[in-house]
C-alpha cells in the first residue's frame, strides 16, 4: 500500500476513533477496574446465607463468653457448700448445684473456656502437623511424596480416642496432653486436604514463573502455593473444632480429661450422669452447650464450603 493510500484510509476512520483514550475521550474508563478479592466476595456469601451468619453470631457469643465470663462470674466455679448440694433452679443459682454445692452456671461458664482452649489446641497442633507436611508432599511429589503419604495413611488407622487414651495411659490424666493426641490424629485430614490442593495448583502459571525468577521452593510454598490453598484448610478447621469437642467431652466424660476441681463440658455431663436420677436438671445446660456448638461450628463449615464454591465460579 502507498503512502497516499494510508492517507486514505486513515482519513475514512471515524473521528472517534482516532482520539485516544483519555479522561476527555468518550472511549476511555471512568476510573480503574479492581477485581474483587476472593476474602471479600467469601464474606459477601456468607453474610447472604443468613443460616450461617446466625453460626457465627452464635459462636461469637460462645467465645465472648469463654474470654470475658470467668472475669465477670462473681462465684468462684471450686467453691464448696454442701448444704446447697444439688439446689433447683432458682433465683439465686441460675443453673442450680451440683452434688458439692457449686454453682453450675459459674462452673459452665469457666468450663466454656476449657472446652475452647482444649478444641483450639487440638486444631492448632493438626494444622502445625499436617499444613507444612501436605505443602512438602504436595510440591514436591515422587519419593517424598510416597513416604508420607504412607505414613498418614498408616496415621489415619490409628483411632483417636484410642491414641489419646494410650497417651494419658503413659504420661497421665489431662487434658493438654490428651487433646495433643488428638491433634496429631485429626492432622492427616488436613495433610490430604493441603496435599490435594497444593498438586492442583503447583503447574499454575504464577508458580512456574515465580520458580523461574529464582525463587526458592520454601517461598514459593509459603506464599505462592498456601494461599490458593488455604480456603478449602479453612472449612476443615471449622468442622475439626466440631470433632475436637465431641472429643474432649467424651475424654472428659470418661475421667481421661480435665482433672478436678478444673471443670470442662464434658466433666459436668459425668457429674450430671452421676447425679441423673436426683437432679436431673444439672444434664441440659452442658447437653446443649455442647449441641448447639457443634451444630454451629458444623454450620459454619456448610456455609464455607458453598461460599468458596461460589467464590471459584465467579473467578
Amino acid at each position: 500500500m502507498s503512502l497516499h493510500d494510508e492517507k486514505t484510509a486513515f482519513a475514512a476512520v471515524p473521528e472517534a476513533e482516532k482520539l485516544p483514550a483519555t479522561e476527555e475521550s468518550p472511549r476511555a474508563e471512568k476510573g480503574p477496574r479492581t477485581d474483587t478479592s476472593m476474602v471479600a466476595t467469601t464474606v459477601r456469601a456468607l453474610c447472604r446465607d443468613r443460616v450461617t451468619l446466625c453460626a457465627l453470631v452464635f459462636l461469637g457469643f460462645v467465645t465472648l463468653v469463654a474470654v470475658v465470663g470467668p472475669l465477670v462470674v462473681a462465684t468462684d466455679p471450686n467453691t464448696l457448700n454442701l448444704r446447697n448440694a444439688l439446689v433447683s433452679p432458682n433465683a439465686e443459682f441460675w443453673l442450680g448445684t451440683d452434688d458439692l454445692g457449686r454453682d453450675q452456671f459459674s462452673r459452665l461458664v469457666d468450663a466454656t473456656r476449657v472446652t475452647m482452649l482444649a478444641a483450639t489446641e487440638a486444631v492448632l497442633v493438626s494444622v502445625i502437623i499436617g499444613l507444612p507436611l501436605g505443602l512438602v508432599s504436595g510440591y514436591f511429589g515422587g519419593k517424598i511424596d510416597a513416604v508420607l503419604g504412607r505414613l498418614n495413611d498408616a496415621l489415619m488407622s490409628v483411632p483417636a480416642l484410642l491414641l489419646a487414651v494410650a497417651v494419658v495411659a503413659v504420661v497421665g490424666p489431662g487434658l493438654t496432653t490428651s487433646m495433643f493426641a488428638i491433634g496429631v490424629v485429626f492432622s492427616p485430614s488436613i495433610f490430604r486436604i493441603v496435599r490435594g490442593a497444593t498438586m492442583a495448583v503447583r503447574s499454575e502459571t504464577y508458580v512456574e514463573a515465580a520458580a523461574a525468577i529464582g525463587c526458592r521452593p520454601l517461598r514459593i510454598m509459603f506464599v505462592h502455593v498456601l494461599r490458593n490453598t488455604f480456603p478449602p484448610v479453612l472449612v476443615q478447621i471449622s468442622l475439626l473444632f466440631g470433632i475436637a469437642m465431641i472429643a474432649e467431652a467424651n475424654l472428659s466424660f470418661l475421667g481421661l480429661g480435665v482433672t478436678p476441681p478444673q471443670a470442662s463440658w464434658g466433666s459436668l455431663l459425668r457429674t450430671a450422669f452421676d447425679n441423673f436420677y436426683a437432679a436431673p436438671f444439672l444434664m441440659f445446660a452442658p447437653g446443649l452447650a455442647i449441641a448447639l456448638t457443634v451444630l454451629a461450628f458444623s454450620q459454619i463449615g456448610d456455609g464455607l464450603r458453598t461460599a468458596v464454591g461460589d467464590t471459584k465460579g465467579t473467578r
